[in-house]
Parts: C-alpha cells; structure tokens; sequence
C-alpha cells in the first residue's frame, strides 16, 4: 500500500510540475462549486490518476484540482468516495495518503448532513468539533509504520486554532455558524427517526456517509483537520427529504461555505 501511495503522489507531482500544494480540500456532495474560487493551474480526473478509485455518486464530479487561493497553493478533490459504494476503507482514504506525500500540510473537509440538533434549520454551516465513527475504522489492519503511529490519538482531531479562527471570520462577517459533533454511519439508506434519536441520545449534532475515514488518516499522518457540515435536511421532520434536495440544498449553502474556506485559507 505504501509503495502505491508513493508511485500515486510520483505521477501526480510529474504531472503538475512538482506545484507542492500546502493546503488540501475535500469536497461533498453539492459543494463541488468551491472550485469556482480556485485559480486552476492543472485540473486531472479520477479516472486517469494511477492507484485511485472513481466516484459513482450524482453530485460528485471526480476530479482533483490544483491552484492558487490567493497566495496559497491549494488541492481540492471535487468528489469523494465512500465505503457504501462498495470500496474499502483502504480505498476510501487513499487519497488522503496521497495527499500528505504531495505536501498537504492541513486539510479542510466538507460534507452534507442531516441535521440531528433540533435548533439546526436547512441551510445551516456546522463547524464541526468531535465527531462519533460507527464505520469501520481505517486503520484496522497492518499499520503503515512510515505514515504514522499504531496507536494514534483523536483527542482534538479538528484543529482548535483553525476552529477558533473560522468563528473569528464567521463573527467580522455577521455569518452564523453553528457548532458540533458529526456521527458517520456506512448509508447508503438515510437513518429512520428511531436512529435519528439515537444518534441524539449519544451526542450527535449532525450525521452522515462520510468524512470521518478521512479525518482518522489524516490525523494518523498528524496532518490538522477542519470541517464543515452543510445541513441539507433535518432528520426528525416528516418530509426529510431526498438526494436531489441534499444537493439543492448543498448547492444554495456551499457557497457561505466557499467564502468562509477562501478567508480561512487565505489567512493560514
């Protein structure tokens, strides 16, 4: 597996010219509009990268793009995979590893998520603090010695320095921001209101499909984390709804998202 992250992050570096991004991005589902912002210097899809899996979820473009914000050099992967697609968490988080070996020195991840606070409403930014993993964990199996420790630690594994400057940002803007825990669970079905109180009962804010392998690994590497959950339903309500209204929804807040990413990256 190490020798294939390496081989993965060799080719990517020839092909964008050995570009060393400092800061790397994860995208969600409907929030592939960040892009937007991104000065792009090389734009290489899923599919013709060696070693990497290929998105299959509606909303996911799959493709890694490299350029500027402002005068940082940035990558963002404009979809992600998820273990309920069929793929390992090996898979799922490769390209994480490959994303350390390229130069990524903090990560910033997005997702959509249903809602499991009663206060949060459709259309609302969580910043998240902790998170709850009802996934298998990543890092079952041999331990990758030459990335990090077999026993890492998760205390504070989304960066309270980062953390404390989005809601510096959040506040000089007049942006709400809500915060909290976020649960993963495998999906792909949506959680019934039974789970839903659940997931309440043991301390969730927030719940969804992803995020949270990625998060593990990048701690594994020591790699800082800050994330966002873009709440696109509310899950006790009657009318939860659908994966074209996560996206729609996705869609109508990413871009609150996008500007809070942009100043924060901008001010690393």
């Amino acid at each position: 597996m190490y020798e294939q992250i390496k081989a993965t992050a060799a080719w990517l570096d020839v092909q964008t010219a050995d570009f060393r991004p400092e800061t790397g991005i994860i995208l969600g589902t409907g929030l592939g509009g960040f892009a937007d912002h991104i000065d792009t210097k090389f734009s290489i899809e899923y599919k013709d990268i060696p070693g990497f899996p290929v998105s299959t979820v509606e909303g996911h473009k799959g493709r890694l793009i490299f350029g500027m914000i402002g005068d940082r050099r940035v990558v963002a992967m404009q979809g992600r995979f998820h273990f309920y697609e069929g793929y390992t968490m090996a898979q799922v988080t490769f390209p994480v590893r490959v994303l350390k070996l390229l130069g990524v020195e903090q990560l910033f991840v997005s997702n959509a998520a249903g809602g499991v606070n009663p206060s949060f409403k459709i259309g609302d930014l969580m910043v998240i603090t902790d998170h709850i993993n009802l996934m298998p964990n990543p890092l079952i199996g041999r331990n990758l010695d030459q990335m990090g420790t077999r026993f890492p630690d998760m205390h504070h594994c989304y960066d309270p320095r980062l953390i404390q400057q989005a809601m510096k940002i959040a506040a000089a803007e007049h942006v709400k921001l809500q915060q909290g825990v976020y649960a993963a669970g495998t999906g792909p079905t949506y959680e019934t209101q039974a789970e839903y109180r659940y997931l309440r009962a043991i301390g969730a804010d927030a719940t969804g499909m992803s995020t949270v392998p990625e998060v593990i690994v990048a701690r594994h590497m020591g790699v800082p984390v800050f994330g966002v959950s873009v709440i696109t339903n509310v899950g006790l309500s009657d009318d939860p709804g659908d994966h074209e209204d996560v996206q729609r929804q996705g869609k109508l807040a990413g871009e609150r998202m996008s500007n809070l990413f942009v100043k924060m990256i901008k001010n690393l």
